[in-house]
């Protein structure tokens, strides 16, 4: 059975109907079960930001880290979070904010010449947390940047054959969540070493309800 439109499709509809009566907009999850692959080489280490077609409906938090008027413009299209060069250096050292930082935001932009600083700072605790800031030229549109990051999802494989990712939530269209998965097995297609042949089964469930597996 091909990880094709109609099969995807299928599945989102089984996983939505076992999604129980909860009272909140449930994630909706997709699992990749990787097969034939060696966990110790590169391809077994995949980290890919893929931007997904439709908003999810739980915007990713965007914190960006900047100076001068590189912050002005961040802070003025509405990032949730900028830390300018002198709120960096104050933060050097203080492990429980730090840990704050990471777990409130989802996505960081840096700019390019900061990242030194910013990788010394802060990637003791964002780089495990594989939240390693994107760094952008001091003349990128940040305002472009901040809205296409907000519908970002990050795909990793790393101590397991398993990918986890969030394709959107339940109150999605259908079609909607058919794009945004899509949109994810086209980048692990050209990643993986046989491409969606390495996916041994699928499974697609919301945050709360029963797995509907598919073996492709």
């Amino acid at each position: 059975m091909p990880l094709d439109n109609k099969t995807v499709l299928d599945a989102i509809k089984q996983a939505k109907a076992k999604s129980g009566d909860k009272k909140f907009n449930q994630t909706v999850d997709m699992i990749l079960d990787i097969m034939e692959i060696d966990m110790k080489s590169p391809e077994g280490k995949i980290q890919e930001v893929v931007e997904l077609p439709h908003d999810t409906g739980k915007p990713n938090k965007v914190c960006v880290i900047a100076s001068g008027e590189f912050a002005m413009k961040a802070k003025n299209a509405q990032a949730e979070h900028v830390i300018e060069r002198a709120d960096l250096d104050t933060l050097n050292g203080k492990k429980k904010e730090l840990r704050k930082l990471a777990s409130d935001y989802d996505v960081f932009i840096s700019e390019a010449p900061l990242m030194p600083l910013v990788g010394r700072i802060l990637g003791p605790v964002l780089g495990p947390r594989g939240k390693m800031p994107i760094p952008v030229a001091p003349n990128a549109d940040i305002a472009a940047l901040i809205k296409k990051h907000r519908k970002t999802v990050v795909v990793r494989m790393r101590n397991q054959p398993i990918i986890q990712v969030s394709v959107g939530t339940q109150q999605m269209k259908d079609e909607e969540l058919v794009d945004n998965t899509m949109a994810v097995l086209r980048v692990l297609d050209g990643k993986l070493k046989r491409g969606l042949k390495n996916v041994k089964y699928a499974f697609f469930k919301t945050a709360m309800g029963e797995p509907v597996k598919i073996k492709p």
